[in-house]
């Protein structure tokens, strides 16, 4: 028994100072950096201080709370809805691999060169607008606004959702849709009835997958949003960089991260009810 403990404490110990290295002590650096006095020429002042979180009160705080909400549930919705039947039709099909394979392609390219891919394609001067004035129609507004920060989320974040989609759907036994059929079930309802209850975890990891990080998005906004469509990650980096108040951007992070941990133990309690039951 001692052998064991031992053994399963030489084996957890590399992860457990990885976490905390990493993880652990870097958030607590910045929710005590929240609790501390703006320094006078930017950092902190170790003086405790909640003068950080009085931006919570302000009315352009709660718009842009506001602006980031919209734009996360948005994309996230869109995200998972496009993410089931493509993961569904990969499940099912005899190229499942090859189809795999070009849902991860995007991964081997840089984040940002995609995200800049979009503007040549949306541009003003763009491939598709340059191709709707050949057509004979007037030039378009796609970029800067809340149009393009939630399409190229949606692109971003894409394979993210179908990955665990397509963990849990490859596992289902399909007979019991047939069964179902047979019993006077249409498609369509035995697919809502039996197949999306069943897929339940994979919904659930998809929808995390997609709405945290779309959360604190600072890319995106930033390179394709508007004035109306700028989010929390946009603010963060601003106090960090222009304005130099650290304490309000540890701040406005240690709610993200608060909304974040919550998520997860709300999703993780609701997944280990729905397998007791």
């Amino acid at each position: 028994m001692k052998e064991n403990k031992r053994t399963s404490f030489a084996y957890s110990t590399p992860i457990t100072l990885w976490l905390t290295t990493l993880f652990v002590l870097p958030t607590l650096i910045v929710v005590a950096y929240s609790f501390l006095k703006k320094g006078l020429y930017g950092g902190v002042e170790w003086i405790f201080s909640v003068e950080g979180y009085n931006f919570f009160k302000s009315s352009y705080f709660l718009k842009i709370t506001w602006n980031t909400l919209e734009i996360s549930v948005v994309a996230t919705v869109l995200t998972v809805l496009i993410a089931i039947p493509v993961a569904l039709y990969i499940a099912t099909s005899k190229y499942k691999h090859m189809l795999l394979f070009l849902i991860i392609i995007p991964f081997w390219t840089n984040f940002l060169i995609r995200i800049y891919s979009w503007i040549a394609l949306l541009g003003n001067n763009g491939l598709l607008n340059n191709l709707l004035m050949r057509l004979g129609f007037e030039q378009h507004q796609f970029l800067y606004n809340k149009f393009a920060v939630v399409l190229v989320t949606v692109y971003a974040y894409l394979p993210y959702a179908i990955l665990p989609l397509y963990s849990t759907i490859e596992k289902f036994d399909f007979s019991i849709i047939d069964a179902a059929r047979d019993l006077g079930a249409t498609r369509w309802e035995a697919y809502m009835k039996i197949f999306l209850p069943n897929i339940k975890p994979g919904i659930i990891t998809a929808v995390l997958f997609t709405f945290i990080p779309a959360l604190g998005s600072y890319a995106i906004p930033q390179l394709v949003g508007g004035n109306d469509s700028q989010m929390l990650g946009n603010i963060i980096a601003r106090e960090l960089t222009i304005t130099r108040d650290w304490p309000k951007a540890a701040a406005i992070s240690t709610i993200l991260i608060v909304v974040t941990i919550g998520l997860i133990l709300y999703f993780a309690k609701y997944d280990k009810e729905h397998q007791e039951v």
